[in-house]
């Protein structure tokens, strides 16, 4: 198959996409683009490395969901935040991991589907709650893990990994999820 012939073809699919698909992806590209740039807008001095690596990573990621480019996103902005920033909790670090967990479920979302599918809403539905829980739980885990690091109290690790989990557990069952074998 030629160029030519492979570009015809995805514009085809593009032409084709269903709205949940082009959302997803939307949706991808604008938390990318935001757990790229709150960073790099701080104070600190952020590593050059992470828009050489992140931009083309996101690119590739709203282009191709399923590919292991959104994987090398989330720890390429993670790794960044983790090498350069204050170890303070601040609204920013929330900001960009909300971002990235929506990143994420999109990312989740859209890798099941090939470009040209069509979406009933109930299958949006089924996303929408455990996005949503995530989001809100992610500055919920950061203020909590604020007041615990700040009060100085014995295991707070132990209280941070537990919340964690737990937050973890009600995005599982909100999803549908069971803890059946059969």
């Amino acid at each position: 198959m030629s160029t030519a012939e492979k570009i015809t073809l995805w514009l085809a699919q593009l032409r084709a996409s269903g709205r949940a698909v082009i959302y997803a992806r939307l949706v991808i590209a604008v938390a990318g683009a935001v757990a790229l740039v709150v960073p790099a807008v701080q104070s600190w001095d952020q590593l050059d490395l992470i828009p050489l690596v992140g931009v083309p990573m996101l690119l590739a990621t709203v282009v191709l969901p399923d590919s292991l480019a959104g994987f090398v996103l989330l720890v390429v902005v993670a790794l960044g935040w983790l090498v350069r920033a204050p170890a303070d909790i601040s609204w920013s670090l929330v900001v960009t991991a909300v971002a990235l967990v929506v990143v994420h479920l999109a990312t989740a979302f859209a890798a099941q589907l090939p470009s040209y599918a069509r979406v009933h809403p109930a299958a949006l539905r089924r996303w929408w709650l455990p996005t949503a829980i995530a989001s809100l739980l992610v500055p919920v885990v950061a203020l909590a893990a604020a007041l615990v690091q700040g009060a100085d109290v014995p295991g707070s690790l132990v209280v941070t990994v537990v919340a964690m989990g737990l937050g973890t557990a009600t995005i599982w069952f909100a999803a549908g999820q069971k803890l059946d074998r059969s």
